[in-house]
């Protein structure tokens, strides 16, 4: 299986699939459904049946059961996305493969001094003696989410080609635009017909995740008024500096790079500005629902003092809520959470329940009447050019997939 995941996770990985922010459209780039077509085509030669691409860009294909007829068994999906994260360049990928890692640091690109420390990054020295895929620091890698993709293809292939292997129905689904909040937004869950799934979507081995932030976005419009600068004494009013008044008005505590474990922010990720415009965007996360709502109204607070200042209208807020908590709603189904340790446990895997400082498609997918846990892919370093994945923790991934379909079967026969 590990060539086989191998020989898929590079294939994945060669095609660009970089979702768009700023694009209307459902997927958001046209390139991600390169990779989904792919995924169709390999999905119906091995023989999966009722494999369907939609105008959406979502694959859903079903693994029929092979029980006695009349065993009720409950249909389990598994769920990958299939773009990458516009935060690095994702086109021309050339992934390096170091065989028999020897726990050295590892150069990346010497001509950029690009060297990935275990001063730095300690958890490298976890996967001595394994393969270790990296970038070549041109690009990010696309483990997020291609691990999971070839971990669940590899795991479809091997129940198509062993008709022993007991299963219940099981159903795959790839899904666009994970990456910009958008990977659910059109998912039929009836269409896909699971009593539960499994994001294959986590980080290093063995994590396993049923709570996730409650996530809002902040998008704040500030008016300024531009007047020549030798004649602006009592008259300007500088957007950029309003902009930055504002963004001290909010603990520095909860910025993301002071935080962990529980702990929610307030993230800045975009600051646009001339001295008559400016505009400032915010992520807002906390597991916790009421310090959640805190924070929203913090924001809310923090605009009304600054137009009270300046003058109603020179700030404007565009505040959403994105997604929410998943615990609430996987927690009335937490078999489906001991099923996963203890598939992971016999594939030798230790089980590191953990929340998530992020969010996937399962915590969407969970309001909308599907609980739906995340399964580590195995990858670390997410979204960046120091992005890796150890080929061990893709093959282990989808050994899980197995013994979750295993252990399913063979309680209800």
């Amino acid at each position: 299986m590990k060539k086989n995941i191998l020989e898929r996770f590079l294939r994945y990985i060669s095609i660009d699939t970089a979702s768009d922010p700023e694009s209307p459209t459902q997927p958001s780039s046209e390139k991600q459904l390169t990779l989904s077509r792919l995924l169709v085509k390999e999905l119906k030669e091995m023989g999966v049946k009722d494999v369907a691409l939609d105008q959406y860009g979502y694959v859903m294909a079903t693994i029929p059961s092979n029980l006695p007829s009349g065993t009720k068994v409950p249909k389990i999906g598994f769920i990958a996305h299939v773009d990458s994260a516009p935060d690095a360049p994702g086109d021309n990928i050339n992934p390096q493969i170091i065989e028999n890692y020897d726990g050295s640091d590892i150069v990346i690109n010497s001509e950029k001094n690009m060297i990935m420390k275990t001063a730095e990054f300690p958890e490298l020295l976890k996967y001595k003696g394994q393969t270790i895929i990296t970038t070549d620091g041109n690009t990010l890698l696309g483990a997020d989410d291609k691990a999971g993709i070839a971990e669940i293809m590899a795991a479809a292939e091997y129940l198509m080609t062993h008709p022993e292997f007991p299963r219940g129905e099981i159903k795959i689904g790839f899904t666009p635009d994970e990456e910009i909040g958008r990977g659910v937004d059109k998912f039929d869950v009836k269409k896909f017909d699971a009593d539960w799934a499994y994001t294959l979507d986590g980080g290093e081995i063995g994590e396993l995740e049923y709570e996730n932030f409650n996530a809002a976005s902040a998008k704040i419009h500030i008016q300024g008024r531009n007047i020549h600068p030798g004649y602006a004494k009592d008259k300007m009013i500088n957007a950029i500096i309003l902009a930055s008044e504002f963004n001290s008005l909010l603990p520095v505590e909860q910025r993301p790079e002071f935080t962990q474990h529980y702990e929610g922010f307030f993230h800045i990720i975009r600051f646009d500005g001339t001295v008559e415009n400016a505009m400032i965007q915010y992520i807002i996360r906390d597991h916790d629902f009421d310090k959640f709502e805190q924070k929203k109204n913090l924001i809310e607070e923090s605009i009304t003092f600054m137009n009270k200042k300046y003058g109603n209208g020179t700030f404007r807020l565009e505040l959403n809520d994105q997604y929410y908590n998943m615990r609430k709603q996987v927690e009335p189904h937490y078999h489906i959470v001991e099923k996963a340790v203890e598939a992971m446990k016999m594939a030798g895997v230790d089980p590191n329940i953990k929340p998530i400082r992020g969010g996937t498609d399962g915590s969407r997918l969970s309001y909308m009447g599907l609980p739906c846990p995340n399964i580590f892919a195995g990858g670390h370093n997410f979204h960046g050019r120091y992005e890796y994945i150890p080929l061990e923790s893709m093959e282990k991934a989808s050994q899980v997939i197995l013994n979750i379909v295993k252990l399913y079967a063979q309680e209800n026969v």
